[in-house]
């Protein structure tokens, strides 16, 4: 019975959400780090790469549960090469796919949006990691 309460626990705490979500704040246009955060060493990025608690952070009205954004951004310009840009921060508007694509004629770029703490650092939001970790749980609490 114990064991079947801790994966009850355990199970919960994938599904648990809240507005107050730690996310990485940068853009590698001042902050070359920005660019591939996971890169870095835990304790050098904790120096040189901010990390924000969304609700204190981002003004909005209370009403909003924040998440964690990740844009990726390739830059046409007409007198020099493209440039890509990476910009890690928080978010209130939510978009019906995880991940999306924007063209436009001056730049082209992808938005992800993730629900965990930090989880803008990862090079792609990954929710069939969690779904297929959802269902080992739940087959071992129904057998």
């Amino acid at each position: 019975m114990e064991q079947k309460l801790l994966l009850i626990a355990v199970l919960f705490s994938f599904v648990y959400e809240s507005s107050a979500i730690h996310c990485f704040y940068c853009n590698s246009a001042n902050n070359s780090a920005c660019a591939d955060v996971m890169a870095l060493e835990p304790e050098l990025r904790a120096r040189i790469i901010p990390a924000v608690h969304c609700e204190t952070a981002v003004p909005t009205p209370a009403t909003e549960r924040f998440f964690c954004r990740k844009i990726v951004q390739t830059i046409f310009h007409s007198h020099r090469d493209s440039e890509v840009r990476v910009t890690r921060g928080c978010g209130w508007v939510r978009h019906h796919r995880e991940c999306y694509k924007a063209d436009n004629a001056d730049h082209l770029e992808t938005v992800c949006q993730c629900f965990e703490d930090h989880c803008n650092g990862s090079e792609r939001v990954n929710a069939a990691l969690a779904v297929a970790a959802l269902c080992a749980f739940g087959r071992l609490l129904l057998s």
